[in-house]
């Protein structure tokens, strides 16, 4: 099992050629069968939710995986065009905890909460610090290269999150029942990576049919 992953910016040659072929899909579901591990958290002067309701939202979110492939197909990069993303600082928490994007995107930090944030990140991809703001304010990042950015808060040690960046937009987040849906792959075989937690599963083969669905579930351990 791997434990890093690179998102490649590799075209594969792989589509199946022709004017006439049709988009299709890839879908499944991958199960995480590893314990989720929390960071405990201290719990605010004036908190927006209750302890309970923020720990519930910390165990649904955690298990979200990140389904991509591993090459993108011919033509993937012809009309895309930079995203805007949210990655809010709530409770003493990143929400989401896991976010997927494509390069180019501007991603927002809001601090949401009545204390002071200072988000930074020493990542490769894309290092950044953004200093102290208070409630009610925000700063922004933009990410102009694939790879994995992992965020947190330099007052608060329990803060953390992933930001998945792809050179491609063939890519999912489970919801919270881990299932995943990509649309609009071009009919062709693939290898399909699945991602949870910095751990990532092998690559499997899925081959999309002219207009079909191909299904692929994974164990992520």
């Amino acid at each position: 099992m791997r434990t890093t992953i690179a998102l490649l910016s590799i075209v594969a040659v792989v589509a199946t050629p022709g004017a006439a072929a049709r988009v299709g899909t890839i879908r499944g579901r991958v199960e995480v069968r590893r314990a989720v591990v929390i960071p405990e958290r201290r719990p605010l002067v004036a908190e927006l939710s209750t302890p309970e309701s923020v720990a519930a939202r910390d165990a649904a979110d955690r298990p979200r995986s990140v389904v991509y492939l591993e090459s993108a197909p011919r033509g993937a990069f012809e009309q895309s065009e930079p995203g805007h993303a949210v990655l809010d600082q709530r409770n003493e928490t990143f929400v989401p905890h896991v976010l997927a994007i494509t390069t180019g995107t501007v991603v927002d930090f809001p601090n949401s909460d009545r204390i002071y944030h200072n988000v930074f990140s020493l990542s490769k991809t894309k290092r950044f610090d953004l200093g102290r703001y208070p409630v009610g304010h925000s700063k922004q990042v933009r990410f102009d290269q694939p790879g994995i950015v992992r965020v947190f808060c330099d007052i608060h040690s329990h803060m953390n999150a992933f930001i998945l960046v792809f050179s491609h937009p063939f890519f999912a987040v489970t919801d919270a029942d881990g299932r995943y849906r990509i649309d609009n792959v071009p009919p062709g075989n693939y290898g399909v990576i699945a991602w949870n937690e910095g751990v990532s599963s092998e690559s499997r083969p899925a081959a999309v049919p002219d207009g079909g669905v191909a299904e692929l579930d994974f164990t992520v351990r």
